[in-house]
């Protein structure tokens, strides 16, 4: 072997090293694993969030007929949100209903638990007049041990009344389709308020259950049976007004989110 081979046979050594020095380095495991970007868009709790639910829109068969609105939804993050609520009830065999709006700021205070606080607003009519107030809101909503739906505030109005409110359900399947929920609710009132019907103390409690059929699960109709009564100085303004303080009747309705 003469010189000039063994020239020729250090040069393609060396270019054959340099060649598997180059994919090497091109196929490592560190750049094939090299994270992408950072972006604070990747984290969840970053998206921003539109909701809105109809939990009940129905009409009960009891007197007076009222047809009854409980709606609620929010815009917001996985930590804070905006939440925009509507109740009302409007009779249908008379000139006669309430509404309650209510705007609020929540805040997560744990991973079931919402601290929220805001402003209500309540208008109620009847054919001769129509009256309203404002109040601030301040309550806590979220999910309870054993997937008990808990919704609890306090409120002051514009004359320095106090009174709290606290509802509570349940959802368990019964198909995969058909759903069982009951329902309580009950308020309290520190001051008498006249104006509004209300006495102190304890003012009324409400039992339901509902059966609901989901069609899809954001569309679901349902029936059920609603038991409400009046309580204390509360029920006695509802006897002066020629009012029965103890209802029962069957409600039919709607329940729809996205």
């Amino acid at each position: 072997m003469n010189s000039k081979q063994i020239r020729i046979i250090k040069s393609l050594s060396a270019g054959a090293l340099l060649l598997m020095l180059i994919v090497a380095i091109t196929s490592s495991p560190a750049k094939g694993q090299k994270a992408p970007e950072f972006s604070s868009d990747l984290l969840m709790d970053n998206q921003t969030y539109v909701f809105f639910m109809t939990d009940r829109f129905e009409y009960y068969h009891i007197g007076g007929g009222p047809i009854v609105l409980d709606a609620q939804g929010y815009i917001g993050k996985d930590l804070q949100k905006i939440w925009v609520e509507v109740e009302g009830e409007a009779l249908t065999a008379e000139t006669e209903g309430e509404t309650e709006l209510e705007a609020l700021y929540g805040r997560a205070i744990s991973a079931y638990f919402d601290l929220r606080a805001g402003i209500r607003y309540d208008i109620a009519y009847t054919a001769d007049r129509t009256q309203s107030r404002g109040l601030a809101v301040v309550g806590i909503q979220g999910l309870a041990p054993y997937l008990f739906e808990v919704d609890g505030n306090l409120f002051v109005s514009q004359t320095g009344d106090v009174s709290a409110e606290l509802e509570g359900e349940y959802d368990f399947p019964i198909t995969q389709r058909l759903w069982g929920q009951p329902r309580v609710a009950t308020s309290l009132a520190v001051q008498d308020v006249p104006r509004w019907g209300l006495g102190s103390g304890f003012n009324d409690v409400q039992l339901g259950l509902r059966l609901r059929y989901e069609i899809k699960r954001e569309l679901a109709p349902y029936l059920g049976i609603s038991w409400s009564r009046k309580l204390g100085e509360t029920a006695d303004f509802v006897r002066e007004e020629g009012g029965d303080p103890s209802t029962i009747g069957l409600v039919g309705g709607l329940r729809m989110w996205f």
